[in-house]
């Protein structure tokens, strides 16, 4: 038997339910704040992700699906959605459309990396990206938009973290520094982070090995080394997630290890799906968009992990999605009476309403068992001695109570389920 590649997990139709109230909820946060929605190819050149996140980075160097087409070209599965933004965001001249542009997205991501709960190969984020303002008001807002979704879903151990990475030439001072501190312990690292101090010396704050955080638990931090603006904005942001009453901590070690990261970073963390906590982060990238080729552009973005927040639900046991149910399962007493049955349940579907029926031939019984099991609010019997009187009888289900319908008279058949009660 053929199974689903390790890595990837089909979303079968009792768990969608779960997958609509997240997706909608998203839409209508980000519609709130006039996001607007953009959907870049599954697949994009590999050059795209190796400028847009960096040659070094483990999701390019070990963990991106890249192969090459029939034109040998070399392609790449997305492994994140900022770089395709941002290439859409160039390619199609939006910021000389308009100043700002506001753009949210819905859309799966691959990577090839070891899988575990929370983490997959397949997996799905939602995120939006503000191009255009340098304005920490934004960045603030990108934190309130991710804490008011999964406020909204009704979780409650979150944890915010923010931190402030400072501008390029503040950070290049940090570096130096950073340098000098680990030049007499550098050998007592280990093999990874020898190479990221090298490479990108900051994301050796994101080593989970236990010698390489004995080290740098007595690093100096950037935050001790930021210029003026880059406090004035990191105090913006601190005191508008302060009115807003958002509870969040500063984390001096949480570092984005990419040199067009600029100012603030953040993470939402959640306690309930082990170790891999974070649920959503994001920051401003204001050196991006000229990096791929664009003119110089303020912007800043988050990304937040659907199958994570889902598990986060699950164990925090705040999703209660209702049962989707029927409007009304038609019941066919005589078996002569299959496209009559069928007629009707056209009717009934073009006017909006959830219909089924019996494919199988089953017994009038196992008809009334399937409607109960599809949780129907109403059954409509089509056949019998009513039948043949012209008419179908409507049966409340949640009520038991039935009355008489004419045959012919289906719009009034239509208004009744839909109006009933009311």
């Amino acid at each position: 038997m053929i199974k689903a590649i390790t890595g990837t997990k089909d979303i079968l139709p009792s768990d969608i339910r779960k997958w609509y109230h997240l997706e909608n909820l998203v839409r209508k946060v980000f519609q709130n704040y006039n996001y607007k929605e953009i959907r870049t190819p599954v697949f994009e050149e590999t050059a795209l992700f190796a400028r847009g996140i960096g040659e070094e980075t483990d999701i390019v160097s070990k963990e991106m699906y890249t192969f090459k087409d029939r034109s040998d070209t070399s392609v790449t599965l997305k492994p994140e959605m900022t770089a395709g933004v941002v290439r859409a965001f160039i390619e199609h001249s939006l910021g000389e459309k308009q100043p700002l542009t506001k753009v949210f997205y819905i859309s799966p991501m691959f990577r090839q990396e070891r899988p575990q709960a929370g983490r997959l190969r397949q997996f799905h984020q939602f995120g939006a990206e503000a191009l255009g303002s340098s304005s920490p008001l934004l960045d603030a807002e990108m934190i309130e938009m991710a804490y008011e979704i999964l406020n909204r879903l009704g979780l409650n151990d979150l944890t915010v973290k923010i931190n402030s990475l400072g501008t390029p030439n503040s950070r290049e001072v940090y570096k130096n520094e950073l340098r000098k501190y680990l030049s007499d312990t550098k050998d007592k690292l280990t093999a990874e982070s020898q190479i990221r101090f090298e490479k990108n010396i900051l994301r050796i704050f994101d080593s989970k090995a236990e010698q390489d955080q004995q080290i740098m638990n007595k690093a100096p931090l950037l935050i001790d080394y930021l210029d003026n603006e880059s406090k004035n904005d990191f105090e913006i942001v601190k005191n508008y997630l302060t009115n807003l009453n958002i509870p969040f901590e500063v984390d001096p070690k949480l570092v984005r290890g990419l040199d067009y990261y600029t100012k603030t970073t953040f993470e939402i963390i959640s306690g309930k799906v082990g170790s891999q906590s974070s649920l959503c982060g994001g920051g401003r990238y204001d050196l991006l968009v000229e990096e791929l080729g664009g003119k110089p552009t303020h912007s800043v973005g988050f990304a937040a992990g659907m199958e994570r927040i889902l598990l986060a639900c699950e164990n925090e046991e705040v999703l209660n999605v209702p049962e989707p149910s029927l409007d009304v399962y038609l019941v066919r007493i005589d078996n002569d009476l299959f496209i009559k049955v069928s007629e009707i349940s056209s009717a009934l579907r073009k006017n909006d309403l959830i219909v089924d029926y019996d494919y199988l031939a089953r017994s009038v019984k196992a008809q009334m068992r399937e409607a109960n099991k599809m949780n129907a609010r109403f059954v409509l019997f089509v056949g019998g001695d009513e039948y043949k009187n012209g008419a179908l009888i409507l049966k409340n289900l949640s009520t038991g109570e039935q009355e008489k319908i004419k045959s012919e008279d289906i719009n009034f058949l239509i208004n009744r389920i839909k109006n009933y009660g009311s």
